[in-house]
């Protein structure tokens, strides 16, 4: 069972190296300009997406690898207070769109992560990202769903499994915190 994992893992992780090589270089490359311009990073999802959404924010706050200065970066999972009223007034579907319309500048890069790609409060928070005149990076899976119409780049995990999504995710969340690290 141990190595049968293992060895899906390695298989996906082929498929990303063989695919997506290029856009996770393009990605490096918003959260790289996203932070010379000293503006903020927005990542959201929900339940493990929410907490691969955290650890890539503290990665920023705090540091990768590096000694550097803290950058501007949060994770819209975070604040329970906004969270639950943002939902008990205008629905769950709102909770990071409503937080990004009243923290975002144009500029700012919104970073969401969906293993399906079709998370309604995700898509709809790169919506108002958009409409706010952020830039937008999509961290999914499957087939994208309906991410691939409204980010600037969605990095398409090929795989089925949400296991095998996730991890790809946060290793490609590693990987830009490096691009960052090595700005430095």
């Amino acid at each position: 069972m141990v190595k049968d994992e293992l060895f899906a893992h390695q298989q996906t992780l082929q498929r990303v190296i063989d695919t997506l090589t290029g856009d996770i270089e393009t990605a490096c490359q918003m959260v790289v300009t996203a932070v010379k311009a000293d503006n903020m990073i927005f990542l959201a999802g929900n339940g493990g997406s929410a907490a691969d959404a955290q650890h890539i924010a503290a990665e920023f706050t705090g540091r990768f690898v590096k000694e550097r200065r803290p950058l501007r970066g949060i994770a819209l999972s975070t604040d329970t207070s906004a969270i639950t009223a943002i939902a008990n007034d205008y629905g769950y579907d709102q909770v990071f769109a409503r937080q990004l319309e009243g923290l975002a500048r144009p500029g700012d890069l919104f970073i969401g992560i969906s293993t399906s790609g079709n998370s309604q409060g995700v898509i709809n928070a790169f919506i108002s990202a958009k409409k706010m005149g952020c830039i937008t990076l999509g961290l999914s899976g499957r087939d994208g769903g309906k991410m691939n119409s409204v980010c600037d780049l969605n990095i398409v995990i090929p795989t089925e499994v949400t296991s095998r999504i996730q991890e790809m995710h946060i290793l490609i969340g590693h990987i830009l915190c490096k691009a960052v690290d090595d700005m430095f």
